[in-house]
């Protein structure tokens, strides 16, 4: 048989008069793919800080807020699913911008550009920070400068971010989504291990106790700061549409890319679902309402060494890989920006392919260069100057939480099936905007509290670990 035998041919237009971006003969897009994209941004440093969140908010606020994060995810990635083509032309739209354009419009495709791309750079950042804090491992307790490990971390993502798009980055994300199941059974492996081993630790209906875990201020900043937290685990909308995208480039006309798309998310999340409720409610089992913010770096476990030594590992190759997956749209927004501005300037300009061993044709770029290396460079540094992890992750779900999971995805669902006002569909569904609009608001409020408490006592460029 061969080679081409073994791929799909993939059409040079879609089925609205658009170019496809994937090869003539490319490894066809399928909800499994997408589902290991999904899996790789979802499932992602934010589980590590699960045990934490229930510690403050209790056995039956953490569990609850968990399943209603949870499902309200699935929910509108859902509704978001089905915006992928402008409602009136029928053309695909390539990134969540212009899903709102299409839709919405007006100030509404600046509000989401923002929030898009704030949230985008803010999660590279903090993945940067983690990356090191994993790297660092057992060296935690000797209290390890993190830049180096940054520095390596950066050096990593500067070679992967010369792969052009998400359709080169499935073998990635696969092997991303396998390293984070890896380092979340270990997690989940030594908690049950912890508790079987007759380790009884405080826990509670409600979490942390005022009066002797925490004063009353610190239990309410902590449980908004939880709440950023675990909206942060869930946060993959901002990448749905650009996967939804990849997908359609090298899927066939059936079944539709957003019923494919909704397979996947259902498969996504209800897999990252059970993996959250394990280990957060295991972890919050095994250390109780002294739970670290990092369970498998933050003083959590120590041994067995060389176990946790792989776990570290399983994760620095997990956010290697979802950190690919949040810079594409970054990478892709501005290089066709700058193709658009300059089309026949040489600097933006692709080179002929080149062959590399073991990867085959490749096409060079001197803007893809250029621009994805200064890009990786600028969040390291970021990193190094702002390595605050709890406090960063909260504060990233609530910003991004609220406009880019359910706003939008709601109002241009409203818009799209046309339901009128005040109509119960219409009350609930707006009911919902706002519910998600305070939790964000509140969890807002708790991470800053936090990142200014750290700012207290933090010098820029000496993190340590």
């Amino acid at each position: 048989m061969n080679e081409t035998s073994k791929l799909t041919i993939v059409p040079s237009v879609d089925d609205d008069g658009s170019k496809r971006t994937g090869k003539p003969y490319s490894t066809p897009g399928t909800w499994v793919s997408a589902s290991a994209h999904i899996i790789t941004a979802v499932i992602g440093s934010g589980v590590l800080s699960l045990s934490w969140a229930i510690a403050q908010l209790g056995w039956i606020a953490g569990l609850i807020a968990l399943v209603f994060f949870s499902v309200v995810t699935w929910f509108t990635s859902i509704l978001l699913a089905d915006c992928c083509r402008d409602p009136v032309s029928g053309t695909r739209c390539s990134c969540y911008m212009d899903v709102v354009k299409s839709n919405l419009g007006g100030i509404n495709t600046k509000f989401c550009g923002i929030a898009q791309y704030v949230n985008l750079v803010g999660t590279t950042i903090g993945y940067s920070i983690t990356s090191a804090i994993s790297m660092a491992g057992h060296s935690a307790g000797c209290h390890v400068k993190n830049n180096k490990f940054m520095i390596i971390f950066g050096i990593i993502e500067i070679v992967l971010s010369q792969i052009p798009d998400f359709n080169e980055l499935s073998w990635l994300s696969v092997l991303a989504a396998v390293m984070s199941f890896g380092y979340s059974c270990i997690g989940l492996g030594l908690s049950i291990a912890k508790v079987a081993g007759g380790s009884h630790p405080r826990t509670s209906l409600t979490g942390t106790t005022v009066g002797v875990d925490v004063t009353k201020w610190q239990k309410i900043w902590n449980c908004s700061e939880a709440l950023g937290n675990i909206a942060f685990s869930y946060a993959f909308s901002t990448v749905l549409i650009e996967i939804q995208a990849s997908l359609l480039d090298t899927l066939k006309s059936s079944p539709p890319e957003n019923e494919s798309m909704k397979k996947a998310t259902s498969a996504g999340i209800s897999i990252t679902t059970m993996f959250y409720i394990s280990c957060g409610a295991l972890g919050y089992a095994a250390f109780g309402n002294n739970a670290p913010g990092n369970f498998l770096t933050g003083f959590g476990f120590f041994e067995p060494y060389w176990l946790i030594d792989i776990a570290n590992m399983f994760i620095i190759v997990h956010l290697v890989g979802a950190y690919q997956v949040f810079c594409q749209p970054i990478f892709n927004r501005v290089e066709d920006w700058c193709i658009s501005q300059w089309p026949n300037n040489s600097f933006t300009k692709e080179s002929s392919p080149i062959k590399l061993p073991l990867f085959g044709d490749y096409t060079f770029s001197t803007l893809r260069l250029v621009w994805r290396t200064a890009y990786v460079i600028t969040t390291v540094v970021v990193a190094m100057i702002l390595p605050f992890f709890n406090g960063i992750l909260g504060l990233l779900g609530a910003v991004s939480f609220w406009p880019l999971t359910v706003y939008f995805p709601i109002r241009m669902h409203i818009s799209r099936e046309n339901i009128p006002p005040f109509c119960w569909k219409w009350i609930w569904l707006n009911m919902l905007v706002v519910v998600c609009l305070i939790i964000s608001l509140l969890a807002a409020a708790g991470s800053i509290a936090a990142i200014s408490k750290d700012l207290s006592t933090y010098k820029p460029f000496n993190s340590v670990s």
